[in-house]
């Protein structure tokens, strides 16, 4: 039986492009500060992997860089290394899948928090990594996902990539306010509402990623702040064209 989530997609009214970005800004004065600390949670979580990636390869350059005075370099030992490579690009990747996903975590605990803040509702808001906790794996495969319908869609000569930016960046959504649903659910729906909605969710994104890099004319510190304000009038986005429920909310993972 298909989830009642489909359903509300296909009934769904035409969202308000003004409207939405008006909701935005009063909403993000309310959740700025929230925003920074996401910010802050995410850089933590995620900068050591990359400095962890990188670590491998500043060795790698060093001993390559090593001579015996005489401009005589050392000479990579193939046998060696072309398997230490193969390994090296593996770990690399799984880094990289690990890092999204709890990217993807730490931004469904931000939109939860924007439904509270929007809605006033007494939920329990609890850690940023609440959302995390019991769902990694399905974190995990919604990132692999992601990076394989992208990379689809650069193989297919580029152009197809502006198309499927837009459901892309509603897997989150999904995630956040039904996380019941399986991955494959997940995609299904991004892509109905994003097929519906194409130009008004492109459009949004686009001006929305514009005004969260004003924080780099700040002193560049500055994009702390706003970074995350381009998932605000995504939540508007979500709550105009699907709406939250008792029924949903009763469901949905609790924050705090």
């Amino acid at each position: 039986m298909e989830h009642p989530i489909f359903q509300k997609i296909e009934d769904s009214n035409k969202p308000d492009f003004g409207d939405m970005f008006s909701k935005s800004f009063e909403l993000f004065k309310k959740v700025w500060e929230q925003a920074l600390y996401h910010v802050l949670v995410t850089m933590v979580a995620v900068v050591p992997m990359i400095i962890l990636i990188y670590i491998p390869y500043i060795m790698f350059a060093l001993y390559m860089a090593e001579n015996d005075g005489y401009g005589h370099y050392q000479q990579p030992d193939i046998a060696f290394f072309a398997p230490v490579l193969i390994l090296y690009g593996f770990v690399v990747f799984i880094v990289i899948f690990i890092s999204q996903a709890i990217v993807l975590g730490i931004t469904a605990h931000f939109l939860k928090v924007l439904q509270k803040e929007d809605t006033g509702k007494p939920e329990n808001v609890g850690g940023y990594f609440d959302l995390i906790k019991g769902n990694y794996k399905k974190l995990f495969l919604l990132a692999l996902a992601s990076f394989g319908i992208a990379l689809l869609a650069i193989l297919l000569c580029y152009l197809p990539i502006f198309y499927v930016m837009v459901p892309l960046q509603l897997l989150v959504l999904f995630f956040a306010f039904n996380p019941e649903l399986s991955v494959s659910e997940i995609v299904k729906a991004s892509f109905k509402l994003g097929n519906k909605y194409w130009l008004i969710i492109f459009g949004l994104t686009f001006i929305s990623s514009l005004i969260a890099q004003i924080g780099i004319l700040l002193c560049i510190v500055g994009v702390f702040f706003t970074a995350y304000f381009v998932h605000v009038p995504m939540y508007f986005l979500y709550k105009d064209t699907i709406g939250f429920d008792s029924d949903s909310d009763e469901n949905s993972l609790l924050i705090s």
